[in-house]
C-alpha cells in the first residue's frame, strides 16, 4: 500500500496544500467525490486521461489512513 500512497502529495501553496495526485492539481477530494457520484475507476481515467488506474486506489487508499484508527470507548 506505501507505493499507492506514494502517488499522494501534498505541498504548502499548492490547491492550498490539500492532498493531490502525483503533483498535478487534481485533488484527492475530486477523485472520492467522483466515486462517490457513481463513476468508477475507468470512467473516472476516461473524464481525467492524466490519472491512472493506480491513482485512483491511491485516492481511495489514502481516505481509509484518515479513517482507520483507534477510538477510545469511554
Amino acid at each position: 500500500m506505501s507505493d499507492l500512497l506514494n502517488r499522494i502529495t501534498a505541498k504548502p501553496g499548492h490547491c492550498g496544500g490539500r492532498p493531490c495526485v502525483r503533483g498535478m492539481r487534481i485533488r484527492v477530494s475530486d477523485v472520492l467525490d467522483l466515486l462517490a457520484a457513481g463513476l468508477t475507476a475507468v470512467e473516472i481515467v476516461d473524464e481525467m486521461p492524466d490519472i491512472e488506474p493506480d491513482d485512483v486506489r491511491a485516492c481511495v487508499a489514502y481516505a481509509n489512513r484518515f479513517m482507520v484508527h483507534p477510538v477510545l470507548a469511554a
